[in-house]
């Protein structure tokens, strides 16, 4: 952005398709994680560990695994926060009755469950697409939700349906992270991992054929490429994610697991997080989530600062949060529809040439 990519030479494949191509990328990338990881649970307070970063990033997570099966493979999906749900009980569950377990096996143990509970709930989309496929999975989500409500075992025969979080699931190798800078600990990590899990596969040929199942599914199908079974894969690594997504929404940000936590509304929320950050964008998952859930904070700061403390009623903020985020998914729509992403994307081209633009 603000140096010159001149003088970077690739001398074979390997080098070439780097993650990150470019040298000063790297160095970039690699010292916010590190600042991310080792500095900033030493410098944040308990308010901006667990109501501002960590949400902000259990939900890029979920918009990122929403936008590998939308924004990727063009299956439309509004089963999200069902698969969130299976990873926030299947998480619980498995720490409550599995004596060795700590939160990270369980989180993938419970993304496995949900993965195999998408791939059936995606097995409609060899015949249907578009809305069909929407209400199929939409489905999923009621059929999910029915099933934990039902179930009471789950919840461990609690009577009000919600389940707090005890400090011992926590423990991770003798050490209690029930701390606000623990919890941020157990979400970056997780989240880091995630990313470069996600970067891999859409640069792999799997991701490459998501891509062209999304472009045309019917020429995808000519040159060979196993349509429904590309489809499947997407559904199984999209709910592998909403899943720990799931987990780490109910352990590291609220505390507690309840099915009416992950209501309808959720689904939509990270649909809208898609759509704003950018169809088929990891940076664009990151972004749509930080704004969807960043604006309505910055618009009452902005409020108390300027008309004092408490003048704008926190109902007003809220519903005209939505209307300002309604509008510009239109605009987006019509004027940008790949995003904040592209938008970011156009910025970084103008500067990288910069002085030299016309």
């Amino acid at each position: 952005m603000f140096y010159r990519e001149v003088g970077q030479y690739n001398d074979n494949y390997a080098a070439a398709s780097r993650m990150v191509p470019v040298l000063q990328d790297r160095w970039i990338i690699i010292a916010v994680a590190a600042f991310m990881v080792f500095a900033v649970p030493f410098m944040v307070n308990d308010y901006w560990a667990l109501a501002i970063l960590n949400p902000v990033l259990i939900l890029s997570l979920a918009t990122l695994g929403l936008n590998i099966l939308t924004g990727y493979t063009g299956q439309l999906s509004l089963g999200s926060a069902g698969f969130m749900m299976i990873g926030a009980f299947g998480t619980y569950n498995f720490l409550l009755r599995v004596d060795w377990m700590n939160i990270f096996p369980a989180m993938f143990l419970s993304g496995i469950i949900a993965g195999l509970v998408g791939v059936f709930f995606g097995l409609p989309s060899a015949r249907i697409k578009g809305f069909y496929l929407l209400v199929s999975t939409l489905a999923a989500y009621y059929f999910i939700w029915w099933f934990f409500n039902t179930f009471e075992y789950f919840t461990n025969y609690t009577s009000s349906g919600v389940v707090t979080i005890p400090r011992s699931h926590y423990e991770i190798f003798g050490f209690n992270l029930a701390s606000a800078s623990g919890k941020y600990l157990i979400t970056i990590i997780t989240v880091i991992i995630m990313t470069l899990i996600a970067k891999n596969m859409v640069r792999s040929s799997i991701g490459r054929n998501w891509v062209a199942v999304r472009d045309q599914d019917i020429a995808a199908n000519v040159i060979g490429i196993q349509v429904v079974r590309t489809k499947l894969i997407a559904f199984f690594v999209s709910s592998f994610m909403l899943a720990v997504s799931g987990a780490l929404y109910s352990y590291t940000y609220l505390g507690n697991v309840g099915n009416e936590i992950y209501n309808l509304r959720r689904s939509f929320l990270v649909l809208f997080m898609v759509i704003i950050g950018g169809l088929g964008s990891i940076m664009g998952s990151f972004m749509g989530a930080a704004f969807v859930y960043l604006f309505p904070i910055v618009v009452s700061r902005l409020g108390d600062t300027f008309f004092g403390g408490g003048a704008l009623d926190s109902a007003f903020i809220e519903n005209n949060s939505k209307i300002v985020m309604g509008a510009i998914i239109i605009y987006l729509l019509i004027k940008e529809p790949a995003g904040f992403a592209a938008i970011w994307q156009s910025i970084k081209n103008k500067l990288r040439s910069w002085p030299f633009t016309t």
